[in-house]
């Protein structure tokens, strides 16, 4: 369970008038068909027949054949602020996900200063969060060596589990666990029924890039596929001597499928999630010294991503979430070992998946399972997020799934123009994004701040007053 955590003794707004969205194209927890979505103080009142005409003093909104999507959810988002805040922020980051259909985002503890490792930094980050969120903002803490034995008080403080690296995570704030460290996680989290969420490289597999080198090719040999599957079969053995619950961040070789689907079916405790870039990128495409490019683990050949579809198309994904992980410019040097390691797509995940889930066969169910609905569960929201049912907030998108565009990296909310995705051709546009009930951003263009700070097992609090955003494209 989650609940609101915006603060105390701030009014609520106005209430929102009733409201119906209507669409021959509605994506529901059965599938897509005609509806008429009817929104009640923020939630969803009920799922009724095209044809139902509204009642006195609702509003309708008939979309007609554009899709009517839940709001995303995306679980895997570095906004890295405070402190990194010219990398991005919860401004930008959040004005970026409302733009791109994602209405509800958890936070990385790293790269933010301090990072999010005891209560007195969750407190801040909080503090930096909320007067700045266009949606609604949740938060991961960290599990790192000098914390293990203190993991209960920052649980009961409400994060939605714990983050770890097993090889080095590129800031030193965030040290990563050696193998006896990752027991003593994998142990406490499992006293506390936490979730540990792992970066799943074993460093004993990796060997550095070479400096100078502009060559992809040789980025992507010093990540190897066995260095994740080896930390895979690590964690999974771990996670089935302590039945603790255990995650794997941004999957990128496949060949870590089988032991995966095989420890589910045994029983492990254990999800998986992927991201768009390994879904629609490939090693062979990508320009020597364009480092726009550049995320551990690497973008892996094209057979390897046709293997993560088979993956999710098998169900042993469970998700695919973005790994927004900016950085300024001047860090993306066209040195693959120097550059910073992090792919910017924080509000093109959508059309993104959407491009390359079409030509496979597969619909915007299947979409909305990978990119609402699995992430919501994953993060335990998937009461009151990740669908369009009845007494599930009123969040939602609005989908064109015939449209292209070429991306333009400066037409974005990104605090930083810097895009593995720039130039390129995507299918499916955001049209508009509703959040609670409200209208929040429309072709691009958000409206209105009226982000909540979300939680984990605490009681509500009262919404802040909405606040309208001058922020444009």
């Amino acid at each position: 369970m989650s609940a609101v955590s915006d603060g105390p003794g701030v009014p609520p707004g106005p209430p929102a008038p009733d409201v119906v969205l209507r669409s021959t194209r509605v994506v529901l927890p059965g599938g897509v068909r005609p509806a008429a979505v009817e929104i009640a103080g923020g939630r969803i009142r009920a799922v009724r027949e095209h044809s139902a005409p509204p009642v006195p003093g609702q509003v309708l909104r008939d979309y007609g054949d554009a899709a009517l999507l839940p709001g995303l959810v995306d679980t895997h988002v570095h906004v890295n602020d405070p402190g990194r805040s010219d990398w991005e922020g919860f401004s930008t980051a959040t004005a970026a996900a409302a733009a791109g259909g994602i209405t509800t985002l958890v936070d990385m503890p790293l790269n933010s200063l301090p990072p999010t490792t005891d209560p007195a930094a969750l407190t801040v980050k909080r503090a930096t969060a909320r007067e700045q969120a266009h949606v609604d903002v949740g938060f991961w803490g960290g599990a790192v060596p000098g914390n293990l034995g203190r993991l209960g008080p920052l649980h009961a403080a409400g994060v939605f589990g714990f983050k770890c690296f097993l090889s080095p995570s590129g800031v030193e704030e965030f040290p990563h666990l050696d193998p006896a460290a990752l027991e003593r996680a994998v142990r406490a989290c499992a006293a506390l029924d936490a979730l540990l969420i792992v970066h799943a490289e074993d460093p004993h597999h990796l060997a550095a890039a070479p400096d100078g080198s502009r060559r992809y090719a040789d980025f992507l040999a010093s990540r190897p596929p066995a260095a994740e599957h080896a930390a895979v079969e690590r964690l999974l053995d771990l996670a089935e001597r302590y039945r603790a619950r255990v995650h794997i961040l941004h999957l990128s070789a496949a060949t870590a499928l089988p032991a995966l689907a095989a420890a589910r079916a045994a029983g492990v405790r254990v999800t998986v999630e992927t991201c768009p870039h390994f879904l629609t990128l490939t090693a062979e495409e990508i320009p020597d010294g364009a480092t726009e490019f550049k995320c551990c683990p690497p973008i892996r050949d094209a057979a390897n991503r046709e293997a993560l579809w088979a993956g999710l198309a098998a169900g042993t994904i469970d998700a695919v979430v973005s790994d927004h992980s900016p950085a300024t410019a001047d860090l993306k040097v066209p040195d693959f070992g120097a550059a910073w390691g992090g792919i910017s797509s924080l509000q093109l995940t959508l059309p993104a998946v959407w491009t390359a889930a079409r030509p496979r066969g597969h619909d915007l169910a299947d979409v909305v399972g990978w990119m609402a609905a699995g992430p919501a569960a994953l993060a335990g929201l998937g009461h009151r997020k990740g669908a369009l049912a009845p007494g599930h907030d009123a969040d939602i998108a609005v989908f064109d799934p015939e449209a292209a565009f070429t991306v333009d990296p400066a037409a974005l909310h990104h605090r930083n123009p810097v895009t593995a995705y720039a130039g390129r051709t995507l299918h499916g546009q955001v049209r508009e994004t509703w959040l609670r009930g409200e209208l929040i951003a429309v072709r691009g263009r958000v409206l209105a701040r009226t982000g909540r700070l979300i939680d984990r097992d605490r009681a509500p609090a009262p919404a802040a007053t909405p606040v309208r955003s001058s922020t444009t494209p």
